[in-house]
């Protein structure tokens, strides 16, 4: 990394540009201007220095004043300024880091106490990056509505080795604050959920900035570009069910609106002491919809022809888990909807009542169900408000929370 480009004015009040694109090609230690000895001369560094050609990305740019402040600093790449923020001494300047192999300009402009300035300007190259690290998608989808309970989940298209530093660039901004946090779930995956107890406040709107560009995960491998993206917060949907009342209950924005007679799992199947037909307790976030759902045992082993096997095609089904459970429409089990638990770990409900349901709800309403002693997975499905928000934060790479405001 070269030293940077100092620059300083010989005369009061006038006003020196630097260029130092020499024959000798890349300047290793700056190139001071000026009178020597004039300390009323504001000196400026810019690192990387003029003519750099391996400037890493990850370290931006750096400009600093002595014997003045900065007045101005400009960075550009291909005409458009990067973003960077002036320290409140004004004595110095940064940049948020920079795309590999790109060409930058630098411009400063700084002045001493007396009024003299001094103007220097850079031009260097940054570092190509050897591996690439993207973003292979993103949850919730473009201008996607969803519920309070929903979590943003990024997946990367290769493994990250610089948790710290990718986690840094992910930005998330709400039209009304949130706390929250993010968590690694696992190399390529990190989830950002609101604190237990407090999901986003409703009808209001939430926008992800993945600041890639630049980012060094590992060993010459960084982002390339920086990722938006833009969802909206809908009304507040709660919904409660028991598994022992065998009862539904829909509440919006706090008003209940709808309720309905269930048929939650019959459980007797227990494969390494999981109850695999027993409905999962606890919160629950809808997924996704159906219609219809091929549904069939062979997610736990069973193939549809063996005993306890299945295969069916269900309509107006909405996802609220990883192990096969849903609320969906089943009129073959209305005899026992809101008296006996009958189906295979699924929530039964009256056909009017399901279609009712697939049409009002969004990804990311909470369902808390009650009532078994199976408890849903942290990471089964979206379940991640089973975790505890002390370990919840842990798994965040800087074990941290962050306000969304």
């Amino acid at each position: 990394m070269s030293a940077g480009v100092r620059a300083g004015a010989g005369m009061a009040g006038a006003v020196l540009l630097l260029t130092t694109a020499c024959s000798g090609g890349e300047k290793e230690h700056g190139v001071p201007v000026g009178e020597k000895g004039d300390s009323a001369v504001p000196q400026v560094t810019i690192n990387p220095g003029n003519g750099s050609g391996k400037a890493a990305p990850e370290h931006g740019v750096t400009v600093t004043a002595a014997g003045g402040t900065l007045q101005q600093v400009t960075v550009t790449r291909k005409g458009k300024p990067v973003d960077g923020a002036m320290a409140a001494d004004k004595k110095s300047w940064k940049s948020r880091t920079l795309v590999p192999g790109a060409k930058y300009q630098v411009a400063a402009v700084a002045v001493s106490p007396k009024g003299k300035t001094a103007t220097v300007s850079s031009t260097f190259t940054t570092l190509k990056a050897a591996s690439e690290l993207g973003i292979s998608d993103i949850t919730p989808t473009k201008g996607e509505k969803v519920g309070v309970g929903m979590p943003i989940i990024v997946t990367f298209d290769r493994a990250v080795g610089d948790k710290k530093a990718v986690e840094r660039a992910l930005e998330v901004k709400s039209t009304k604050p949130a706390t929250g946090a993010w968590y690694w779930a696992s190399d390529t995956q990190v989830i950002f959920r609101t604190e237990n107890g407090h999901y986003w406040e409703p009808n209001q709107k939430v926008t992800l900035t993945a600041k890639l560009a630049g980012v060094k995960s590992g060993k010459r491998t960084y982002g390339t570009s920086d990722v938006t993206r833009r969802f909206s917060i809908g009304d507040t949907h709660i919904i409660k069910a028991s598994t022992k009342t065998h009862h539904l209950t829909v509440t919006k924005n706090g008003r209940k609106v709808k309720s309905w007679p269930i048929s939650a799992g019959r459980g007797g199947r227990v494969v390494n002491g999981v109850d695999t037909y027993a409905t999962t307790s606890g919160i629950h976030l809808t997924m996704g919809k159906e219609n219809p759902a091929i549904m069939t045992s062979e997610w736990m082993g069973v193939k549809p022809d063996e005993p306890g096997g299945y295969k069916e095609v269900i309509p107006f089904a909405v996802r609220i888990s990883n192990s096969g459970e849903y609320i969906h429409s089943m009129a073959s089990t209305v005899w026992a909807q809101g008296h006996q638990n009958v189906s295979h770990g699924c929530v039964n409900s009256p056909p009017a009542a399901a279609r009712w349901f697939y049409n009002f709800s969004y990804r990311g309403d909470p369902v808390i169900i009650t009532g078994t002693s199976r408890r849903l997975e942290a990471l089964n499905g979206w379940g991640f408000y089973q975790m505890s928000w002390k370990r919840w934060v842990k798994g965040s790479a800087l074990d941290r929370t962050v306000t969304t405001g």
